[in-house]
C-alpha cells in the first residue's frame, strides 16, 4: 500500500476517535515518525475532528460508541469470514498466490472505510439535528457517498483476486513511464478480460487508454479502458495472449497502437 492509500484507508480517523487496534495504532504511530506526508494528513483530520466536535456542541448518545464498535467489529468479521472462506486452488501459480496474500491490507482498509462511514454518519446526524453549518454537512454527505463507492470498487477487486478462475496479469511501466501500472484480470473460464487502470496517469482530454492483447507476436485490441469499467465491466473477450499492454490513443481508439504512447506491458 503506498503512502496515498494508507492515507485514505481511514485508519488515521479510527485512531482519532480511539476505535484503531492496538497493532493498528502502533503502526500508524511508527509511520508518522518516518513519514511527514501521513504525519501531516493525521494533523489535519485531527483539526477537522476537533472543530467539528465544537460546532456541534452537544454529547452524543451513551451508548452510541458501542454501537458504532459492534457494528465495525460485524462488518470487519464478515470480511474476513468471506475471505477465509474462499479457497485457492493447489495448482494456482506461485506468482498469482503471492498476489492474493498481499491483498490482506485491503481487508484492513476495507473495515477502517466502514468505520469512517458510520463515524461520519453520526456526525451528519448531529450536525443535521442541530442545523449547523450547511456547507459543512454537505460536504460530509459527499464525503459518505465517495467513501461507499470506494468501498463497493474495493469490494469488487477483492472478489476477482480471490477468484481461482481469475488469472492476473501485472502491467509495468516502460522506460518513459517507469512509475505507471495496471492490472488485467482475464477469466480462464470465459476469456472475458477486465482492466483496473487507476493507477495510470489521467487521460488528456480528447484522448482514452486502449488495451492490447500480444497473440501470436501481433497487437490485437482488447477495447477501450473507461474509470467506469475499471474492474466492472469486461473490455473484450480474448480466447489468446501471450501478452497485455496499453497505449494512450485519440477518443474511440486506433486500429494498430501508437508505440511511442505505450505506457505499460506485462508478459502472462
Amino acid at each position: 500500500m503506498n503512502t496515498k492509500e494508507y492515507i485514505s484507508s481511514g485508519i488515521i480517523e479510527s485512531y482519532i476517535l480511539g476505535f484503531a487496534s492496538p497493532e493498528e495504532a502502533g503502526i500508524l504511530e511508527c509511520v508518522m515518525k518516518n513519514n511527514a506526508e501521513v504525519k501531516a494528513a493525521f494533523e489535519e483530520a485531527q483539526k477537522i475532528l476537533e472543530e467539528l466536535a465544537d460546532a456541534q456542541a452537544i454529547k452524543p448518545p451513551d451508548d452510541l460508541k458501542s454501537k458504532v464498535w459492534n457494528k465495525i467489529q460485524n462488518e470487519r468479521q464478515e470480511i474476513v469470514n468471506k475471505i477465509v472462506e474462499s479457497e485457492i486452488p493447489l495448482e494456482k501459480p506461485q506468482e498469482e498466490i503471492r498476489v492474493i496474500g498481499n491483498t490482506n491490507w485491503k481487508l484492513f482498509a476495507a473495515a477502517a472505510s466502514v468505520l469512517f462511514l458510520v463515524s461520519l454518519a453520526g456526525n451528519l446526524f448531529w450536525m443535521n439535528d442541530q442545523s449547523v453549518n450547511k456547507d459543512r454537512f454537505t460536504a460530509l454527505q459527499n464525503e459518505i457517498n465517495n467513501l461507499d463507492s470506494a468501498n463497493q470498487k474495493m469490494n469488487q477487486k477483492l472478489k476477482m483476486f480471490t477468484d481461482p478462475d481469475m488469472m492476473i496479469v501485472s502491467l509495468r511501466g516502460v522506460e518513459k513511464h517507469a512509475d505507471s501500472k495496471a492490472v488485467v484480470f482475464w477469466d480462464k473460464k470465459t476469456k472475458d478480460v477486465y482492466l483496473n487502470a487507476e493507477d495510470l496517469p489521467k487521460a488528456p482530454e480528447g484522448m482514452q487508454y486502449q488495451l492490447w492483447a500480444i497473440a501470436d507476436g501481433k497487437p490485437v485490441s482488447a477495447g477501450m479502458y473507461s474509470e467506469e469499467k475499471d474492474s466492472k465491466i469486461s473490455l473484450a473477450n480474448i480466447p489468446n495472449a501471450q501478452a497485455f499492454a496499453i497505449t494512450l490513443e485519440k477518443q474511440g481508439g486506433s486500429a494498430v497502437p501508437t508505440m511511442e504512447n505505450m505506457f505499460v506491458i506485462g508478459n502472462i
